[in-house]
């Protein structure tokens, strides 16, 4: 209809550029009850628009100063009322928070710049450590999952088929790491293969109580 805005400016106007596999965790009602969020590796903050702007507890963290900077704007347009200190420059393995202090994590396309299994193991932990018992891990990253002959090794930094250096991992290695987190999968790992040029995997994970 003549003056409707166009559904696809409706969506980003609510959502931003939400990634669609948190949005699918948002409409299954996932952060019903989960109002103290954690945006681990923010970046310039595509997860955050709806969370700041409908009543959500929000801390944002990422090791790019300038990424913070675009942040703190975000967040002082869309809830003038956060604190600018929720939104801090860090490292993913020593956050800024205490322990059990949020009810969901969220680190999107954040994982696969760790260094080596050691330090993606450091960063999980730390993250992990942040979250309350009964509280979501939502992690999206690279993998070898699905494009393992195409890559040297199923876990460590590798070139991938688009040319890309990123740090995978495989479902083992996940899997190894949800039972000695003592978390519980919430969805079986899904990984999507962008036409074997990469694989991008859901990880989510509930913390016990």
């Amino acid at each position: 209809m003549h003056g409707t805005p166009a559904a696809s400016a409706i969506v980003r106007e609510t959502f931003g550029d939400i990634d669609i596999y948190l949005f699918d965790q948002l409409a299954r009602g996932r952060f019903d009850r989960r109002l103290r969020i954690l945006d681990a590796g923010c970046g310039g903050g595509r997860n955050l628009p709806f969370f700041l702007m409908n009543g959500f507890d929000v801390w944002a963290v990422d090791s790019d100063a300038q990424a913070v900077l675009e942040v703190r704007h975000l967040a002082a347009v869309l809830n003038p009322d956060l604190p600018s200190n929720r939104i801090q420059c860090a490292s993913l393995d020593a956050l800024p928070l205490a322990d059990e202090s949020v009810d969901a994590v969220i680190c999107s396309a954040v994982l696969h710049f760790a260094r080596d299994l050691s330090d993606f193991t450091a960063m999980v932990t730390d993250m992990w450590r942040t979250l309350a018992p009964g509280g979501l891990f939502f992690a999206r990253l690279a993998t070898s999952i699905g494009i393992e002959s195409r890559v040297d090794v199923p876990v460590g930094v590798v070139r991938l088929p688009d040319g890309s250096d990123r740090f995978v991992v495989d479902e083992p290695t996940l899997l190894h790491l949800t039972a000695q987190l003592g978390g519980t999968l919430m969805d079986p790992i899904k990984t999507t293969n962008v036409q074997h040029q990469r694989c991008m995997t859901t990880w989510v994970l509930e913390k016990h109580h």
